[in-house]
């Protein structure tokens, strides 16, 4: 694409080539990039800027106006207008628009190719003040520049045809003339302001001003035209409009006493004044010879008539009118409030006084009836006293004079005229043989003299409840003999009396009694106790005292247990009363403490007695196997498992398999194989050891009927043990069907909701189960084993699972225990 439009040619080569001299047109037209062409003629390019010019050729000047000839003489208008500067611009701007522009031919070479081809060049343009037509299009050339002149008057709130100024006050139009009406001195007409003037600032002139100011002032010494003297205009101040002022200002409030003779010395004016209170220097007046005189400005103005003395005195005359006025409205105010509040205060007084009158008759009422009780109470009086008519007397007073009895002193009162009374009652009882005795009567007293706002469970001082102390200075005494005297073998009659009296005796005292009397008593029993040689057994005297005593026996356990031990060493699993001795302690005893004293104690008698068992089938003596089955109860059943897998089933499947090998009768067989399954409980049968060496038989007997030496030797001997090995599973599952139906009922009933299918698959899901339903925390202890076997804290215990039995980790070894026993020391 060529360029030539742009920069150019050279000569006969066409090569393209861009001018980089800097000519007068160019300078010319950063200034005005739309002013024509002025051709240079022969005589300005020799002498350049000194050059003669015509009139006729001489090119506009920058504000685009005509030259003019300043030689020529000046020209007035007489007793006429002389034309606005705006007509005479909007004249010259029509005569030019209406002469034909000729734009004169330009050198191509001398000018651009960018110019040539129009762009923003336009020549019908004027120049670039002097050719605009109006104000209105006034700036109109900077859309076609970056200039920024006219957006910043537009922001700053410029509207094209309206002056400048906040208020637009500027002049758009220039000065217009004024014609005078005649040919006097300046002002002599008036003010010389045109129309325009007085629009836009229309403010009267200062000497106007002055003059009416002087015909104001000189009208005031004049006499009214009226006639009549110019009355003077007066302002009045209420009385109510000066105390509604005293009530809302703060200033005029009186000084307080205490800071109305203090002396303050003021310093801040001409001569040192004193004071003898603040509220002075809020109210002092300045002295006009204290001020120094400020000058007139220019809107003061002289007083003709000023006396400053007279005027101060006549103003402070009318402020201390004034606050005595508030003052007395004030104290009239106070007066008022002190009348009501003393009518209220009067009320009051009243009605306490008739309060304290009904007091004081109540109180003079009991008075007479205490002085009467004293005087009953007398030895040599006709009428005594009884202890029916006392408590008459007490629920009398509590009923109709309540506010004075509990206000009264009632240990005292009960001391002085109860105690005595109470003490003939109780002189002739014994607790062991009327345990009843009493006890209503106590009751009663207990609803008079008790005291309800404080705790009656013990730690408060005597003297502030009759009823307590009455009870530890009057009934306690009888009660500390009779338990000196007591037998504890003989509990029956004490516990008797104690459960009689629970619900009457304050707890702190029962508490005192069972700890500081019984105990005591009971410790020294047990430790002169001997299994033995005893015949009384200890838990016919000792087991009634657990509804009472509970955990206080708890001492006593121990030292039992020890004695029950050393009373084992030699006994032996024929001898049944040791079962009997031990029966009624399961319950008592903590479930790990009876486990481990069942595992120390009578768990290795009798794996004993099981190794001393002979299996005979021709023969067979059961004693001994009886012996240890009667201990179910007692011990666990993972401890009977465990004796019977290691010190019974070897036996057992030993003489089975020696029996099989010298052609048996199957018969015979399968009855001595369902007759021992017969002397174990379904608790036993139900555990997976149990049920492994049954089916282990069941095994060994098929595969001796299956194999060829005898199999044959008795016909039908392979059905029937089919048949009893079909029958004995068929039953097992059955029975672990039915298990899992009842516990899933039993889930069920406790408001768990699980299905059948939800059952625990597996002896750890159980406990899981249990836990959750116990609100236990069932976790395994990270990095700690026994055995191999993982170790899970359930609640503060830790146990380990080993083939469905919870082992708890004792004193000294590992404890197999139930699941209610688990959670039972869980909790």
């Amino acid at each position: 694409m060529s360029m030539s439009h742009l920069y150019g040619t050279d000569g006969e080569d066409g090569v393209e080539m861009e001018s980089f001299e800097v000519s007068d047109w160019d300078l010319q037209n950063e200034f005005n990039p739309h002013r024509q062409r002025h051709r240079q003629t022969k005589e300005e390019a020799t002498y350049g800027v000194w050059a003669e010019r015509d009139s006729d050729e001489e090119r506009p000047s920058f504000g685009g106006k005509r030259s003019r000839d300043y030689s020529a003489p000046v020209n007035f208008i007489s007793a006429g207008l002389r034309k606005a500067a705006a007509e005479e611009f909007s004249e010259d701007d029509s005569d030019e628009d209406e002469k034909p522009v000729k734009q004169e031919a330009i050198p191509k070479d001398f000018v651009p190719k960018k110019l040539k081809t129009g762009g923003n060049f336009k020549p019908s343009q004027k120049g670039f003040v002097g050719g605009t037509k109006s104000f209105v299009d006034f700036g109109s050339w900077e859309r076609h520049t970056k200039g920024i002149g006219q957006k910043l008057l537009q922001k700053m709130g410029y509207v094209p045809g309206r002056g400048l100024g906040k208020n637009a006050q500027g002049i758009i139009n220039p000065i217009e003339a004024k014609q005078r009406k005649g040919k006097g001195a300046v002002g002599a007409y008036g003010s010389e302001r045109t129309t325009q003037s007085l629009q836009d600032f229309p403010v009267v002139d200062s000497e106007e001003e002055a003059e009416e100011e002087f015909q104001k002032e000189l009208s005031q010494w004049r006499k009214d035209p009226n006639g009549g003297k110019k009355k003077p205009k007066y302002s009045y101040k209420t009385v109510e409009e000066l105390k509604a002022k005293g009530r809302i200002s703060k200033q005029l409030s009186a000084p307080q006493k205490e800071l109305a003779q203090v002396k303050v010395i003021d310093m801040t004016g001409r001569e040192q004044k004193v004071y003898y209170s603040y509220s002075q220097i809020s109210h002092k007046h300045n002295i006009p010879d204290d001020s120094p005189q400020q000058p007139l400005g220019k809107d003061s103005k002289p007083q003709g008539f000023a006396l400053p003395e007279l005027e101060h005195n006549l103003q402070l005359l009318i402020d201390i009118t004034e606050q005595e006025i508030i003052q007395n409205d004030r104290q009239l105010q106070y007066e008022r409030d002190m009348v009501v509040n003393l009518s209220h205060e009067i009320q009051k007084m009243a009605e306490v006084l008739s309060h304290e009158e009904k007091a004081i008759g109540n109180l003079s009422k009991v008075l007479e009836v205490v002085e009467e009780c004293e005087r009953r109470m007398q030895p040599g009086c006709e009428n005594p006293l009884t202890l029916e008519e006392c408590a008459e007397i007490f629920e009398t007073l509590q009923d109709k004079y309540y506010e004075e009895y509990r206000m009264s002193d009632r240990v005292d009162l009960a001391v002085a005229i109860v105690y005595p009374l109470m003490k003939d009652y109780f002189k002739s009882w014994d607790p062991l043989k009327d345990c009843t005795y009493g006890t209503e009567t106590i009751a009663k007293w207990k609803s008079l003299l008790e005291n309800d706002q404080l705790l009656s469970h013990g730690g408060q001082d005597l003297s502030t409840d009759a009823f307590h102390r009455l009870m530890w200075e009057i009934w306690m005494p009888y009660v500390r003999n009779i338990v000196a005297q007591w037998q504890p073998r003989n509990c029956g009659s004490m516990v008797d009396f104690l459960d009689s009296w629970v619900n009457v005796v304050p707890v702190w005292i029962l508490e005192n009694i069972l700890e500081q009397l019984i105990f005591p008593k009971l410790q020294k029993e047990v430790e002169n106790w001997n299994p033995l040689t005893d015949t009384v057994p200890i838990h016919s005297w000792l087991h009634p005292w657990l509804p009472l005593m509970r955990a206080r026996l708890e001492p006593l356990y121990s030292p039992i247990r020890s004695k029950l031990a050393s009373a084992l060493q030699k006994w032996h699993p024929s001898d049944s009363s040791a079962k009997l001795i031990l029966q009624p302690w399961k319950e008592v005893f903590t479930p790990g403490s009876w486990e481990a004293f069942m595992v120390k104690n009578i768990v290795p008698k009798l794996g004993m007695c099981l190794n001393e068992l002979i299996i005979n089938p021709h023969q067979q003596h059961m004693d001994a196997f009886y012996w240890v089955i009667d201990w179910e109860g007692m011990i666990s059943v993972s401890s009977l498992v465990g004796l019977l897998e290691k010190h019974f089933f070897p036996k057992w499947l030993q003489v089975l398999c020696s029996w099989l090998s010298n052609s048996p009768n199957y018969e015979e067989i399968t009855k001595w194989y369902l007759g021992w399954k017969s002397m174990f409980s379904d608790q036993v049968l139900a555990h997976p050891s149990i049920k492994d060496k049954f089916n282990e038989a069941l095994d060994i007997m098929n595969r001796a009927v299956s194999s060829s030496v005898g199999g044959y030797m008795q016909p039908g001997a392979r059905e029937n043990i089919a048949y009893l090995t079909h029958t004995e599973r068929r039953k097992d599952f059955q029975y672990e069907a039915m298990q899992e139906r009842r516990e899933a009922e039993n889930m069920a009933q406790r408001g768990i909701g699980m299905a059948a299918s939800s059952v625990p698959m597996n002896f750890k899901d159980l406990i899981q189960t249990k836990a959750e339903e116990h609100n236990i925390v069932f976790m395994p202890v990270i990095g700690k084993r026994h055995e191999g076997k993982q170790l899970y804290t359930f609640g503060r215990i830790v146990i380990y699972i080993d083939r469905g039995v919870v082992f708890v980790q004792g004193e000294k070894t590992w404890v197999p225990t139930s699941l209610q026993s688990l959670i039972d020391m869980a909790k």
